[in-house]
């Protein structure tokens, strides 16, 4: 690594870590403040609801901080000349520029990363601890299509992966041919497993004289194979929460069952693409940038970037927002708008830097 690569490194993720820190303190203590007569008062479960809010308060304060760490370091790079004296040199703009981009782009990397895991449900989790739900939990009166089989759970406890007074009811050509009554049924290796099932068949074609029901018992027995329990809880929330990987399972299980995934496929495109609307700001902060201090405006500068940062960071959660109550399609509300402005970024790279 270069010494100007270095030096240029160093000073970003010194602001970097500085700004985070900063803005992760002053939230998480404004939140703590506003929501600490709702807390319970378990010292632990005040330390856990600081955690969750903490990782929550993140997936905003990091891709902010990306973009005002930047500009708080090209300000001090064109204030203390330092930025001439580079150019003097022959150092190009892309050279200046592009380990900075690189490291950005694996900030929002780790950020992605963390969504794969159980901190993606820390919002979920927060709103508990104030309710004193945390130790809860459970679901009553759940009745899903599945395949061709209507699922009715009388009791789910997610976490545990078990349901009480179970009924399958499995459709054939529209009609009920089957139906499965079980007190108990465990989630595991995939599948559904099924104690002491109570089975009742009904015969397709119906005769007076001959058809009949036919009952019989099974002390075990799988079924639902795929059918997570996580993702059921997650239908019948009001603000759902998914980490990247249970959204694609979601989404993938819910097309199967011609069900309506726009709400999960903005939730999944905010956790993956929309942080990366920093890199084109970075760009773009750079390119109307001025070189030498004399002519620089550093206040305007500074007001102005953070306000075009806010503001794109704003247009995309609205978006998102948006998306959600199927408003509009997720692919437009969010992939589009990001990859017009990546396009515009491109474009006034190789105009103005390479």
């Amino acid at each position: 690594m270069k010494i100007i690569t270095k030096y240029l490194l160093v000073k970003y993720l010194k602001y970097f870590f500085i700004i985070l820190i900063s803005l992760e303190i002053f939230f998480v203590g404004f939140d703590y403040i506003s929501a600490v007569n709702k807390l319970p008062h378990s010292a632990n479960l005040q330390f856990l609801y600081l955690l969750y809010n903490g990782f929550f308060i993140l997936t905003v304060t990091l891709p902010l901080s990306i973009v005002f760490a930047w500009v708080i370091t090209l300000t001090s790079l064109i204030k203390e000349n330092t930025l001439v004296s580079f150019y003097s040199l022959g150092i190009s703009k892309s050279y200046i520029i592009t380990p900075i981009i690189l490291v950005s782009v694996l900030i929002t990397f780790i950020l992605i990363a963390l969504q794969t895991t159980p901190l993606a449900y820390a919002q979920e989790q927060q709103h508990k601890i104030i309710k004193n739900r945390y130790f809860i939990n459970e679901k009553s009166n759940i009745l899903l299509k599945y395949n061709n089989n209507f699922v009715y759970f009388d009791k789910l406890y997610p976490l545990e992966k078990k349901a009480l007074n179970i009924r399958i009811f499995k459709l054939k050509n529209k009609q009920l041919v089957q139906t499965i009554i079980a007190k108990k049924a465990y989630y595991q290796n995939n599948k559904w497993y099924v104690i002491d099932a109570k089975i009742i068949n009904k015969p397709e074609k119906l005769y007076w004289d001959e058809s009949k029901l036919t009952i019989t018992y099974e002390k075990f027995l799988y079924t639902l194979e795929g059918f997570k329990p996580d993702i059921i809880n997650n239908v019948y929330k009001a603000q759902v929460q998914y980490s990247i990987p249970d959204a694609i399972y979601a989404i993938l299980l819910f097309q199967k069952q011609d069900i309506n995934t726009n709400k999960i496929k903005a939730i999944l495109y905010a956790k993956l693409f929309s942080p990366f609307f920093v890199i084109p700001l970075i760009i773009l902060i750079f390119i109307y940038s001025d070189v030498s201090s004399r002519f620089f405006r550093m206040g305007k500068f500074i007001a102005l970037s953070i306000f075009a940062t806010l503001l794109i960071w704003g247009i995309f959660f609205l978006l998102q927002k948006i998306a959600s109550v199927n408003m509009v399609n997720s692919e437009l509300a969010l992939i589009l708008p990001l990859v017009i402005l990546l396009i515009f970024s491109t474009i006034k790279f190789k105009e103005e830097i390479i």
